[in-house]
């Protein structure tokens, strides 16, 4: 592998674009180990550095690393702690381990194994060797994640799907829980769908189903926002770390961007167009399950169409 090459050649997923520098997490007690393999990859990866367990757990959740190289024995916070802890959490659970370590026992290949390391590599290290395998479980990482992907994306409307919804939701309940931050959730339902399908046909349906998310999608939304399809002709945004005033701005923006579209609907009891009704509920999560978040959301949509639709309605949980 040259330095001077990209890390990840073109082809390995046709059509799916590719970091140049993968991300690259090093962890070790012993600053020298750190340095050897920091000249191996500085030239074809970021590389972060973490001396201890703890900081290697911090450094996960704020840099998100695309693989990470591990040391097996460390004080406080051994390597299978580590890696028990990444494998434990959704948003680490997918980002591939490799031990680094001078034991090479079976039964202590066997525990990494176990514990969820997908390679090991022993001291002192062979930088021809440790390149070639980073580069084989990147690549295998990568065609991972798109297979991930194309199974979380709705198969109509090209937005994400319940899966991916109910995925993120629980991560972001308990990064906001962790961070005593809001999270806010916005429900939204197509007025009248089912005299618009009626009416103009199921093909038209699916047309206006699909103009309704790509108007959703191109709202202005911050890196963790998401947007998903929930079902039939309901959607959902997902916004962590918005308050409920936040959120309710957003869910008007989204009501009216929708009504300025003007999508004929000439069965609609409502208005002469297509038009939506919109739940908003903001909570900072606890102890409670996240599905009063939901439900909560869910009654507030209700009430929507309850007062007429084309409208928003939201609550503080």
């Amino acid at each position: 592998m040259s330095d001077s090459k990209p890390f990840f050649p073109s082809d390995v997923v046709p059509g799916m674009s590719y970091p140049e520098r993968p991300k690259l997490l090093i962890v070790d007690d012993q600053p020298v180990n750190i340095q050897v393999l920091y000249q191996v990859f500085s030239a074809s990866c970021e590389v972060f550095m973490a001396t201890s367990g703890k900081q290697a757990l911090e450094v996960c959740q704020q840099k998100k690393p695309d693989l990470i190289l591990l040391d097996v024995v460390m004080p406080d916070m051994d390597g299978i702690e580590v890696c028990r802890a990444l494998k434990a959490e959704p948003e680490s659970q997918d980002i591939p381990v490799i031990f680094v370590t001078s034991q090479d026992s079976p039964e202590e290949e066997t525990l990494g194994l176990e514990v969820g390391a997908v390679d090991f590599i022993t001291k002192p290290v062979n930088p021809a060797v440790v390149k070639a395998r980073v580069k084989t479980h990147l690549m295998l990482k990568v065609q991972a994640d798109a297979l991930r992907e194309l199974a979380s994306v709705d198969g109509l409307t090209g937005i994400a799907n319940r899966r991916r919804f109910d995925e993120r939701i629980e991560a972001e309940w308990r990064a906001c829980r962790r961070a005593e931050q809001p999270l806010s959730v916005i429900m939204i339902d197509v007025d009248h769908f089912k005299k618009y399908n009626d009416h103009y046909g199921h093909l038209e349906g699916d047309t206006c189903l699909k103009t309704v998310a790509k108007a959703l999608k191109e709202n202005e939304w911050r890196g963790r926002d998401i947007v998903s399809r929930y079902g039939g002709e309901e959607f959902v945004c997902l916004m962590p770390e918005t308050n409920l005033e936040g959120a309710m701005q957003k869910a008007e923006a989204i009501r009216e961007r929708l009504f300025k579209l003007a999508l004929p609907h000439a069965e609609s009891d409502t208005a002469d167009r297509v038009t939506i009704s919109v739940g908003v509920a903001c909570t900072i999560p606890d102890e409670r399950d996240l599905s009063s978040l939901l439900s909560a959301a869910d009654s507030q949509l209700y009430k929507a169409k309850e007062g007429g639709r084309n409208r928003v309605e939201g609550a503080s949980v």
